[in-house]
């Protein structure tokens, strides 16, 4: 190599060396996660996702830092994802409410488009509850009484489109009466107004915190069969063929980088088996669904679907 080559060469070098660091991509994460809760502090997502983001971040070496983010029954703080960098620094807990909202009311993004879709991690187990101290012992007791008083007993829900709600008014119509339908912010709120009785029934999930402390009882779940930890019916088994299905996982903005979609979803699908989490998913009744970033929106589009026919079913207007 002579003089005027090898003076090329180390100039080559030295450009490449300060072009390094500018041109070379950050790897991914080389700075906090932002995971929207899109429901109020307080609730049983709190302790869930708090407990899952400090155990991915362990993986990721970032935080994942909680951001509340509620309205509209929990569709807000997802759909607020529609208007960011697609960078993998803001996710967001997406449940089905999400994937009804445009079936309900008028928005300006579609579920099924606008998200990529990260992990499928659990199953929202929804029971009928009362006060302890209310006078229903049973489910079918609470119908007896609703049938008396059509439209005099209030049941809450979180949020005005949930798939809760809208099976409190699928049972109401089988059972042949109705419920004075309330909606609420969140669940920390529902059940300060049910235990305070301002509230006769609260029909969504998060109970077990409540009914395992007594504060509240349990008369039956929207579940396929029994829950181990309670001595108490299904809702179908009651004579109501009525089942709620309803997961819950992560999602991104739309057109996420595929390998950055990956890195998230290896992360949080090791976190989903941390024993901390699993002690939060187990306290509040939610059964583990592990799903592919495809297999969680293969369920989205199933779903959307199926949310259709079962609005139609009940005559449900859109705004």
């Amino acid at each position: 190599m002579n003089r005027l080559t090898r003076r090329v060469f180390t100039a080559a070098l030295l450009a490449a060396a300060a072009a390094g660091p500018a041109a070379a991509a950050d790897p991914f994460p080389s700075k906090p996660i932002q995971l929207v809760l899109p429901f109020p502090a307080g609730g049983s997502f709190d302790p869930i996702f708090r407990a899952l983001a400090n155990a991915a971040a362990q993986d990721l070496g970032q935080p994942v830092v909680l951001m509340h983010q509620p309205g509209a029954g929990g569709v807000t703080g997802t759909a607020s994802l529609v208007s960011k960098e697609a960078d993998g620094y803001t996710i967001a807990v997406m449940h089905n409410s999400v994937i009804r909202a445009p079936l309900v009311t008028k928005v300006t993004w579609d579920p099924l488009k606008d998200f990529t879709y990260l992990i499928g991690l659990a199953n929202l187990t929804t029971g009928i509850t009362v006060a302890a101290d209310a006078p229903w012992k049973t489910l079918p007791d609470l119908i007896e009484d609703a049938k008396k008083r059509p439209g005099a007993l209030s049941w809450g829900n979180v949020g005005a489109i949930s798939v809760n709600r809208i099976y409190a008014e699928r049972l109401a119509k089988a059972a042949g009466t109705k419920f004075n339908l309330v909606p609420f912010k969140g669940g920390a709120e529902s059940f300060q107004a049910l235990i305070g009785r301002h509230l006769d029934v609260y029909g969504d999930p998060g109970f077990g915190a409540q009914v395992q402390g007594g504060k509240a009882r349990l008369l039956a779940t929207f579940t396929a069969e029994r829950l181990k930890r309670y001595d108490v019916p299904t809702v179908k088994e009651l004579g109501y063929d009525l089942v709620i299905d309803s997961p819950v996982g992560l999602v991104a903005p739309k057109n996420l980088d595929p390998k950055v979609a990956a890195r998230l979803h290896a992360a949080f699908r090791k976190a989903a088996a941390d024993p901390a989490y699993l002690q939060q998913v187990e306290l509040f009744d939610m059964q583990p669904r592990l799903m592919t970033g495809e297999g969680y929106a293969a369920y989205a589009r199933a779903q959307f679907e199926r949310e259709q026919k079962m609005l139609a079913e009940i005559g449900f207007k859109p705004e």
